[in-house]
């Protein structure tokens, strides 16, 4: 995702594809009364997820505010505009808003965004609106701008009335309504939750779901409550943006994880991202890197030690600790849960740089294929992109078998690091660059 959230530059010179979209912004930061027209709301606004985003455009022009928006589609079938997002170096992802969960955690975003995206959000009693609510902060915001909101035909205004009547259920107020948009808010607090009556629909989840689940988890058509810690303080207890990078957040709690732990991660990796530039200085080329990915993001301390370069990281928790990609959220940074025995959903090369730190030892003890994971990178990987791969070295000496036939050799680089709090025994670091696919290729 995009750390330092101060700029992005698009093909062809210049920001501005759509003049509208900054004024839109602007219109929303006045509605919600946000100070001086910032819709950062003085870093308060930080996670930002845009449902049905088309070619990102209004997660581009947030990037100028400090906010960095999670683009999603639920169905790419317009012209690849995720694909096309991507290539604008705008953070977005395809996902699918159907029977599953997100592969997000609870509380991830202060504000989700539709702008005419064209979902049915009453269909199968309002599950699609619960899986919204699960995915909100406390007090977080839902900006629709859609002819529902301000039309007067028999139709619209009878799903207007459906929705009203069940985001009110829900315990959402409205926060501003104007012209084409309704900005929805949610409560802060377990309050109205405890007051409504026993049978009122939808209801109340179990007590033992776990909200944070998300990896081929069924949605629930009930109210993720929060906790009673969260109820208590009335919010999520977060520092605002900047602070937020690498300040120690209140949910580590829940994952067992000390705020000095934290702290010495975030050191750890300050220190091991300044040690990957130094080799590969020489051959990178300035602005040549804009989508990264860290396949195995942790706390997200690779992405917070690229604050100040102008890119943005795909964070992504395997599996078995998908529970810590909550703590990058809190961060302000972005991400997913994934399983790297299976491809990841994102079209042919999308990213510049791929980090895998100890990602192969981890699927080979699952007994999944080291060549099939070398081939999806691939596939991910743009050409003259670079990989990063940290593991033991009986894996990279494996790995270094395929670099050829991959055409990984365009540059390559192999050093021991220094061990340190991180290191699980003897690491190697292997740094290569992709070759373009044109040498010696024959008319067939």
């Amino acid at each position: 995702m995009v750390v330092n959230g101060d700029k992005i530059n698009f093909p062809g010179g210049g920001t501005h594809f759509h003049d509208g979209a900054d004024k839109y912004i602007v219109a929303l930061s006045r509605m919600l009364k946000f100070p001086a027209d910032k819709f950062n709301n003085g870093g308060n606004i930080r996670n930002v997820l845009d449902v049905g985003c088309g070619v990102a455009s209004f997660g581009a022009y947030l990037l100028s505010h400090h906010v960095i928006a999670m683009s999603l589609a639920p169905n790419d079938a317009h012209e690849n505009q995720i694909q096309f997002a991507l290539e604008r170096g705008i953070p977005s992802t395809l996902g699918i808003l159907g029977t599953k969960r997100l592969t997000y955690p609870s509380r991830s975003f202060e504000l989700a965004h539709c702008s005419r995206c064209r979902i049915d959000w009453l269909q199968r009693d309002g599950i699609l609106l619960l899986e919204l609510d699960r995915l909100l902060r406390p007090g977080g915001y839902f900006v629709y701008t859609s002819p529902e909101a301000y039309a007067q035909d028999p139709e619209n205004r009878r799903i207007w009335n459906a929705m009203s009547d069940l985001l009110k259920r829900m315990c959402w107020k409205v926060a501003a309504k104007k012209e084409q948009s309704v900005v929805w808010a949610k409560p802060l607090t377990n309050s109205c939750y405890l007051k409504r009556d026993p049978q009122t629909q939808p209801p109340l989840c179990d007590s033992d779901d776990d909200p944070d689940s998300s990896w081929n988890v069924s949605m629930k058509a009930c109210i993720s409550r929060y906790s009673a810690k969260v109820h208590k303080e009335k919010g999520s207890g977060l520092a605002p943006w900047p602070q937020r990078l690498t300040t120690a957040p209140p949910r580590l709690e829940e994952i067992g994880v000390s705020p000095e732990e934290f702290q010495e991660d975030t050191g750890i990796w300050r220190f091991r991202v300044i040690e990957y530039w130094k080799q590969m200085k020489s051959v990178i080329q300035k602005n040549s890197i804009r989508n990264v990915m860290d396949m195995n993001s942790n706390f997200g301390g690779f992405a917070a030690a690229l604050n100040g370069k102008d890119v943005w990281v795909m964070n992504v928790a395997p599996v078995r600790v998908s529970s810590r990609l909550k703590i990058i959220y809190d961060r302000g940074l972005i991400g997913t849960v994934h399983d790297w025995c299976e491809a990841f959903s994102t079209y042919p090369r999308t990213y510049d740089l791929l980090h895998a730190w100890a990602v192969f030892s981890e699927i080979d003890e699952r007994g999944c294929g080291a060549e099939d994971l070398l081939i999806e990178m691939d596939r991910i990987l743009r050409p003259d992109g670079f990989v990063i791969i940290r593991d033991k070295p009986a894996v990279i000496n494996y790995i270094r078998k395929f670099l050829t036939a991959l055409k990984w050799d365009g540059w390559l680089s192999e050093v021991e690091p220094r061990v340190d709090a991180l290191s699980s025994g003897e690491e190697r670091v292997l740094i290569a660059r992709k070759k373009l696919w044109d040498e010696g290729l024959t008319a067939m």
